[in-house]
């Protein structure tokens, strides 16, 4: 091949596997999709409050919340549809509390007679750019082990215990992982977990086997994405490396190259208002991390609104250039 023929051949794009589930995860996506990036969201099957618990519950379906936030999130539409598939009924006899992105989930998986398939043609209808799998084929429960020894079931009900947690786990322990999720990991240039609730929302997919020995021995960069604020009844009084140790004390071996973490300033009117909730500033423990074989990057990576929120923009940006390095040395 000349030198001409090798400038023209098309360049392949990053592939990056997303694990997660929550708001968080959805967050980031908005901005990772406008980059360079061939993505692949795994998404925690774990939830069983509001919507997605009731029609997990009636229709005996995985929960579609999550998995449609990251539709949402992802999906290459005009705002007003997006807005559309968010939209919660408000009123209603059997209506009220439902979003309708939920119930179009439901009623596909009724048609298809498949969750993965719903999901899949949801996600070709919606033009969303990369693929979206559940982490499991089907619903799982999540029990939290406490400190005091007491066993709490449900990802709803956990935060709501108001201990700490020494550790979670699965029913079904064995839960078959998606063939395909699997297959993404293996392929991965680079997989990141987070933003996103440490114990509910990030855990439950590295507590899916498959997926913790897919990620465990893949050879991609692999990121944590630590959260701003710890998050009330989870992480209390968490640091950074608090959540990097809850991560490795559940799937027992080092994962993460790079940590990306908040190191901007939040106004103390702020941190006051989520103070009256509970949450803090999650503390950046640097002098921590010497033994932990990974490498910190710290940016102001918050934005205020309604809410604090990750800086998407800037994330992205970091994260497409730690993959870029990472393939030029590999070659």
């Amino acid at each position: 091949m000349n030198s001409k023929q090798q400038a023209q051949r098309p360049v392949r794009r990053p592939r990056i596997v997303v694990m997660g589930g929550g708001t968080g995860l959805s967050v980031m996506l908005r901005g990772l999709k406008e980059q360079p990036l061939d993505i692949t969201a795994i998404v925690t099957v774990a939830d069983d409050g509001g919507s997605s618990g009731i029609l997990r519950s009636e229709l005996q379906m995985p929960p579609p919340g999550d998995i449609r936030n990251v539709l949402t999130s992802l999906a290459d539409v005009e705002p007003l549809l997006s807005e559309m598939l968010s939209y919660r009924f408000k009123s209603g006899n059997g209506l009220a509390g439902h979003s309708l992105g939920n119930l179009i989930l439901a009623a596909m998986t009724d048609i298809s007679g498949d969750f993965v398939t719903a999901v899949r043609e949801l996600g070709r209808v919606f033009a969303v750019r990369g693929r979206v799998y559940p982490a499991a084929k089907e619903g799982i429960i999540l029990h939290a082990e406490m400190e005091d020894g007491t066993i709490v079931t449900g990802e709803s009900n956990i935060p709501e215990y108001g201990g700490k947690i020494k550790r979670i786990f699965l029913e079904p322990a064995e839960v078959e992982a998606l063939p395909e999720a699997v297959l993404a990991i293996q392929r991965a240039d680079a997989i990141l977990l987070g933003p996103g609730s440490l114990y509910t929302s990030l855990l439950p997919n590295l507590l899916v086997p498959q997926l913790a020995e897919a990620v465990v021995a893949s050879s991609a960069v692999k990121m944590y994405i630590c959260n701003v604020m710890t998050q009330p009844g989870e992480t209390d009084g968490f640091s950074v490396g608090d959540h990097l140790q809850a991560v490795y004390d559940h799937v027992g071996s080092h994962l993460f190259d790079y940590v990306l973490v908040n190191s901007g300033h939040i106004p103390e009117t702020v941190q006051k208002r989520y103070a009256e909730e509970g949450a803090a500033p999650v503390r950046l423990d640097l002098e921590e991390f010497a033994c932990r074989h990974c490498t910190i990057i710290a940016d102001t990576f918050v934005k205020y609104g309604t809410y604090l929120r990750h800086d998407t923009e800037k994330l992205s940006e970091h994260i497409n250039r730690l993959v870029g390095d990472w393939m030029m040395r590999k070659g």
